[in-house]
């Protein structure tokens, strides 16, 4: 399990927080909200909400959980800008880790980092997906020159509604008692060299400690930006090591809810999605830092407690009761008496072929006005209908056919593809198009001629990797 300890700061300049961190026994997240776009915070603090019903001792799916869960966040992110235009634009980092066994699942997208301290040795562990990243990596700019480079914070690679299905990092790592990680926002390394905070992790005597120094030592360095830290430590899973769970100022933990408050959360009721979550958090020790904790504690995003509340009630309700299951038995004693009465059962079948028949009709047709991505002969596709068929009934057909090659886009989104990405109609269908269409552009080439002369022998590029003139 997991020794933790985390803190959030705004920084000396920015007027809000933008980051948002969460960690427990299991699960660890820091986001780091874009702050040039409104909305950063409901971006971070969404992202985090939706994944902290992770930090559990056994996961299904261990291996998939943790990026199908971000990937579902990501869709969250979209449905409130579907809600909310003003939130258009916003995104946000997510660097996640959870624990699953004794192997640490790791997944990661933006310019947040991941820094680990194993058997004397301090490290990086993740990649920054910024524009003078894949310049070092591709050797055109040396690392010291990528510090002060004036583009070193233009992201490639975020949460948010500019990307339907974003290229996530995705690794495990073996873990042994006693080594220490630490996920951070950009607030930090770019003020605090990574030699300062290798001492600081390596010469601390406690977690706490360690994030305290850690965020003392951004602010005296300036602090332009927001900075959250999260440390922890992998220890034996014994009495000795395990907190309790939170509980409110007053002393009680949040009562647990009522069938009623969970009927009137899925209908949107924003008390009562704010009381289920913090009555989930408050069952387990954790922390929460950021904008996700105003979220939770102070309603200073309501948009974010509402829209998780809904989805955690709806989650709860699904599972049916000792009393429903009970109830579900005597309905079906009692189905079997009224079988016992010959002469309904014909006009009952008769009714329900009916039923069946105008249900499946209205189905096909509902299945005609669909859309979906896929995949058509190696290439990206837009499909009319469903992806799947009923016997010989094709529910689908091709709609158009792009120039995107399927082997241009991440190994994630191929599988995606090829098991089809649904959209509600067809503008946006193409609009996932385009931004499939900037994801493979990403993974273009770039040539530089080396002068003007030489321009006329640069290869030619892809259909797809060429701009298009109007």
């Amino acid at each position: 399990m997991l020794k933790f300890a985390a803190r959030s700061d705004v920084g000396k300049v920015r007027s809000k927080n933008d980051d948002s961190g969460y960690v427990g026994r299991y699960l660890a997240v820091v986001a780091d909200g874009m702050g040039g776009h409104v909305g950063g915070d409901v971006a971070s603090a969404s992202t985090v909400l939706d994944l902290v019903h992770l930090d559990l001792p056994e996961t299904p799916d261990p291996e998939t959980v943790l990026p199908d869960e971000i990937q579902a966040a990501n869709l969250v992110l979209n449905e409130l800008v579907n809600a909310n235009p003003k939130l258009s634009g916003m995104g946000t980092t997510v660097t996640a880790m959870l624990l699953t066994g004794d192997v640490l699942q790791f997944a990661h997208i933006g310019d947040s980092r991941a820094y680990r301290l194993k058997n004397g040795v301090f490290e990086q562990i993740s990649h920054d997906h910024t524009f003078v990243q894949r310049l070092v990596d591709e050797g055109r700019l040396r690392p010291e020159e990528a510090e002060i480079h004036p583009h070193k914070n233009v992201l490639l690679r975020v949460l948010g509604d500019s990307d339907a299905s974003p290229e996530l990092d995705v690794a495990k790592y073996p873990v042994q008692v006693g080594e220490r990680w630490m996920l951070c926002s950009d607030g930090l390394n770019a003020v605090v060299p990574d030699s300062i905070t290798e001492r600081i992790m390596r010469g601390t005597a406690s977690l706490e400690e360690t994030v305290e120094d850690l965020v003392e030592t951004t602010l005296a360095h300036g602090s332009p930006d927001n900075v959250t830290i999260v440390v922890f430590e992998i220890v034996e899973d014994s009495p000795e090591n395990v907190l309790e769970p939170e509980t409110q100022a007053d002393g009680f933990a949040e009562p647990a809810p009522d069938t009623g408050q969970l009927t009137i959360a899925v209908g949107g009721d924003l008390e009562a999605s704010a009381a289920l979550i913090r009555h989930e958090m408050s069952k387990r020790p954790h922390l929460l830092v950021g904008s996700a904790e105003l979220a939770t504690k102070t309603g200073n995003l309501p948009i974010v407690t509402q829209r998780s509340g809904e989805k955690r009630a709806a989650a709860i309700l699904t599972h049916k009761t000792p009393d429903e299951q009970s109830a579900a038995g005597n309905n079906a004693a009692a189905t079997a008496t009224f079988r016992q009465r010959r002469w309904l059962v014909p006009t009952f079948l008769a009714l329900m072929t009916l039923i069946l028949a105008v249900v499946c009709g209205w189905g096909y047709l509902w299945t005609q006005t669909q859309y979906f991505v896929g995949n058509q002969d190696g290439h990206v596709a837009i499909f009319r209908g469903v992806a799947q068929d009923l016997g010989p009934i094709k529910l689908s057909h091709v709609d158009s056919v792009t120039d995107i090659p399927l082997d241009a886009l991440p190994v994630y989104t191929q599988q995606r593809i090829k098991t089809a990405i649904p959209a509600p109609d067809l503008a946006h269908a193409q609009t996932m198009v385009n931004e499939l269409l900037v994801t493979a552009k990403q993974r273009c080439p770039v040539i530089v001629p080396e002068n003007p002369q030489a321009a006329g022998n640069v290869p030619v590029l892809p259909p797809y990797c060429q701009e298009i003139t109007p």
